[in-house]
């Protein structure tokens, strides 16, 4: 007998990355990203198991299985999913759903959105809720915490889907609501040492990136500043976050270097200057290396 495919229902929107609102000036426009989220009905196997599921994002993915039965596979490792189960695939991260008569949520959004200086996102660093991820995507959810989320993740359906004023600001809002709660769940777990000094350290180095990015590129010269030693701030920010130091201020260098790009009338050398790099092929091949694309291809694709 063949098995009938329900395709989960999906909902995108795409936003401004801060909550300012968007002037004309180039200097200011604002860089919008997108956000999706699918609703699980039922995934069958006779899908889940076809040779082209395994794959990879360049973004963050959260599955949030209510109900069903199933294996995700990350990065070669094996999970079992069952009710109240939840997970977190971080860009990169080769993945293999298989589901079957399953029900719950799937969040897809750029890392961006979580290293975007937004007060809201930065409860995260102060949760330890990246501590736990980073060490195990797989989280079993506590029964009061699942009913929590079940309700915020119905709630954030429900703005997904309709045209409503403030929408995007609401869905920022309900995303970072809905992880706090696993950090709730999460946080009596964590030592106490890591609590105070590392998480203390993470936020002063995130906050130092937003603040420095442009004139230091190097894990060391945040080290120095913060009184450590680069191996030291990198294996703890990497703790914290799931990402290395390195990639944190690579990627911010990148979200300013994008944004610039969105203004037609600035030049690659002008961006290259206000970004801090000396030369343009400097930053070119700077550009290339974090992002994979050159930009200016990249540019092209914003235009055409």
């Amino acid at each position: 007998m063949q098995l009938q495919t329900n395709i989960p229902e999906r909902a995108k929107i795409r936003f401004p990355l801060t909550s300012q609102p968007a002037k004309p000036s180039c200097q200011n426009q604002e860089k919008e990203i997108p956000f999706e989220m699918q609703l699980i009905r039922s995934w069958d196997r006779y899908n889940a198991h076809s040779p082209d599921l395994p794959h990879r994002h360049q973004h963050v993915e959260v599955i949030w299985i209510k109900r069903g039965n199933g294996y995700l596979d990350i990065d070669r490792r094996r999970y079992e999913m069952g009710n109240n189960t939840l997970y977190y695939i971080i860009p990169g991260q080769l993945h293999h759903l298989e589901m079957e008569d399953a029900e719950g949520y799937i969040l897809s959004f750029p890392e961006e959105l979580l290293h975007s200086g937004s007060d809201d996102f930065e409860l995260m660093y102060r949760t330890g809720l990246f501590h736990m991820l980073n060490h195990s995507p797989a989280i079993n959810v506590r029964q009061d915490v699942a009913d929590e989320i079940e309700d915020i993740s119905g709630k954030l359906y429900r703005e997904m889907i309709n045209g409503h004023v403030l929408r995007s600001e609401i869905i920022k809002r309900y995303t970072c609501i809905f992880l706090i709660y696993l950090a709730r769940q999460l946080e009596v777990s964590l030592p106490v040492a890591t609590q105070s000094n590392d998480i203390c350290l993470a936020k002063k180095f995130i906050a130092l990136v937003e603040n420095k990015y442009i004139n230091w590129k190097m894990v060391k010269e945040y080290a120095r500043e913060l009184a450590v030693s680069p191996n030291y701030l990198n294996e703890v920010v990497k703790r914290m976050s799931g990402y290395s130091a390195r990639h944190h201020i690579q990627q911010r260098i990148l979200l300013e270097a994008k944004r610039q790009a969105t203004c037609e009338a600035i030049s690659m050398k002008e961006i290259a200057y206000q970004l801090g790099f000396d030369d343009m092929a400097h930053f070119s091949k700077y550009f290339k290396t974090v992002y994979g694309k050159n930009f200016t291809d990249f540019r092209k694709e914003l235009f055409c």
